[in-house]
């Protein structure tokens, strides 16, 4: 019994001097085995004086190694032992102060690993150096409802393909997710993964990914396809490819940057087996793009605004009255994430082949499902964690080819509406100079498909949609007296607008109204926001901005008669706005007795 105590303490004294972070509760633990080797020592002359010694050697530098750190620590672990001692950490250099990467992740970076993390960042927009050290089949939160863990869903349902589309990626990235799917679903249900690569340029994305792909088909043969662009042809063209290569009875598209949650498959699966005309979308958690971290997201509807740019809305009352977040809800349009049955996305059109390089696409399908039979909802028991990029890697600026497909989009399906996406992008009504592309094809198809006027949707999926019915003119306010000059809303918080050199940027962007109300700084595009009214408070030499409802409730003077190429002049305060020059030699808006300037608005609707 001695000789194994001997030895058990021994070992913790080796322990000891090799752990730092342990060392204070060791030292207790040698103080414990110097008392029981002084008692063993004492009832057994057969012990050697000198292991005595020895051992009580190594105790003393154990102790003294103690002081040394509680130094180090600047006396701070004197006063609580039981704590675990803090070691002096070394200082280093933060290379990127400015960098989104950096905000709350990386402190203990060395120099090199800084380089490195934020070179793949810029070439990423997340952070793939900390993915790349993540396991592939890392551990996520199971964001679900309770409710979801409760149902049950039937065992005959659909296969289901699964396309990951992408361009450039990680590899640790396309690997996540694909273990993801492989782990988190049944494997009688997934039929396939096809990978649609809209030609890469990143070489870790050939060999390297085949031959992971080679280790999956191990386990599972034929499991994972390929299917690669000779040439970039765009998100919308790859999602088409991925479809036309998928054989199950379902297909899902996902983006490529995704992990799959546990139970992802059947509730979208078992749905569809209820109604092949819905088209399904799971909800997204956010992964953070600098810790990788998964934010849980409520159950929202998909939607868009006038400029058809997506966002997340409402669901209608009546799934609230439900009280039951595990429930679907209905959706005007749909994100990139898709699932729905492979034969019927054929039967509809699958997506608009003219669409170009990003954007847009999802709504054209959102409208199209609903106006030609079908519909579409958000699945809450269905979750997909997704990278939120903090830049994507088609293009940095999406408004240009966004703005043509929006275009498109309106010119197909959105019929005596198809006006408010041009007001929204602030282009001319007629000769707004922009190529859509050839859409008889898509004309045809609604057509033959049977198509609902666009007035339908605008009534029963999406009567949240402002018409607009009341703008007679739009675009910047200039005056004639200092033509590079525009209004401007001013600095945002605030409640002056300015004048400012001009731009024809959103802040510019003012609407003139049946009512005489003049909206400056952009038009919201749905009826539970409002806009900022011009306003002439009656107290004031200079113009302000309020909230339309507030500016009414304050009974500020917010109605203008306004002729284009003339004034304009308040209703009830009889004074003009107009510019002058200030003590600063700059021209200023200001509310004065009318002097006769003239303003002109930069697109008419209608004659006023």
């Amino acid at each position: 019994m001695i000789r194994a105590r001997f030895l058990r303490g021994a070992a913790t004294v080796l322990v000891a001097t090799t752990t730092m972070f342990c060392i204070v509760t060791i030292k207790n633990e040698v103080g414990s085995l110097g008392d029981s080797l002084r008692h063993a020592y004492q009832n057994n002359t057969a012990w050697s004086r000198e292991t005595l010694r020895r051992l009580e050697h190594m105790e003393t530098q154990i102790n003294n190694l103690v002081q040394s750190v509680k130094i180090t620590d600047g006396g701070k672990g004197q006063n609580n032992e039981e704590s675990a001692v803090k070691l002096e950490k070394k200082v280093v250099k933060k290379l990127y102060p400015n960098s989104a990467l950096f905000t709350k992740w990386g402190e203990e970076l060395s120099e090199e690993e800084q380089k490195e993390a934020e070179e793949l960042y810029q070439k990423y927009g997340y952070n793939a150096f900390l993915s790349n050290k993540l396991p592939l089949n890392r551990q996520i939160p199971d964001t679900r409802d309770k409710r979801c863990l409760e149902r049950k869903y039937p065992k005959d349902l659909p296969t289901i393909s699964v396309v990951l589309i992408y361009l450039d990626e990680a590899l640790s990235i396309i690997k996540r997710a694909i273990r993801s799917i492989i782990d988190k679903t049944p494997a009688h249900l997934l039929k396939e993964i096809i990978l649609v690569d809209d030609h890469s340029s990143n070489e870790d994305l050939k060999d390297k990914l085949d031959a992971y792909i080679s280790l999956i088909h191990e386990e599972r043969p034929g499991l994972v396809k390929k299917v690669n662009h000779k040439e970039q042809m765009g998100l919308t063209q790859a999602r088409i490819s991925g479809w036309r290569a998928a054989t199950g009875d379902v297909v899902a598209i996902l983006d490529a940057h995704i992990e799959v949650h546990v139970e992802w498959a059947e509730p979208l699966l078992a749905r569809i087996k209820e109604n092949r005309t819905v088209v399904l979308t799971p909800v997204f958690d956010r992964v953070n793009f600098d810790d990788m971290k998964v934010i849980r997201y409520l159950p929202a509807a998909d939607a868009f605004d006038w400029a058809l740019w997506c966002m997340y809305e409402s669901f209608r009352p009546e799934w609230y009255k439900l009280n039951d977040e595990s429930q679907p809800g209905k959706s005007p349009s749909i994100m990139g994430i898709l699932v729905v049955d492979r034969l019927f996305f054929g039967e509809i059109g699958v997506l608009d082949g003219g669409m170009k390089i990003y954007g847009g696409e999802n709504v054209e399908l959102g409208i199209r499902v609903w106006l030609c039979g079908g519909s579409i909802e958000v699945v809450p028991c269905s979750r997909i964690a997704h990278i939120e990029r903090a830049h994507k890697p088609y293009l940095p600026d999406y408004g240009v080819v966004m703005q043509r497909n929006a275009l498109r989009v309106a010119e197909v399906w959105m019929d005596e509406y198809k006006d408010n996406v041009k007001i929204a992008w602030n282009l001319p009504l007629k000769d707004h100079g922009i190529d859509i592309g050839d859409v008889s094809e898509r004309k045809q198809l609604r057509e033959k498909l049977q198509c609902k006027p666009f007035q339908w949707y605008m009534d029963n999926v999406y009567p949240q949609l402002d018409h607009w019915n009341d703008l007679v003119a739009y675009g910047v306010l200039i005056n004639d007296l200092k033509k590079d000059l525009c209004i401007d809303q001013g600095p945002v918080p605030g409640s002056k607008p300015i004048l400012y050199g001009c731009n024809f940027f959103v802040p510019q962007h003012c609407y003139y109204l049946t009512n005489g109300q003049i909206y400056i700084g952009g038009i919201q595009s749905h009826t539970y926001n409002r806009n900022r009214c011009l306003v002439d408070t009656g107290t004031e030499s200079t113009p302000s901005l309020y909230d339309c409802k507030v500016a009414k409730e304050k009974g500020f003077h917010m109605y203008w008669d306004f002729k284009q190429g003339q004034g304009i002049r308040n209703r009830e305060t009889n004074k003009c706005l107009e510019i002058a020059v200030g003590e600063d030699t700059y021209y200023h808006l200001v509310i004065q007795e009318c002097s006769g300037q003239h303003w002109k608005i930069q697109h008419v609707i209608k004659e006023f």
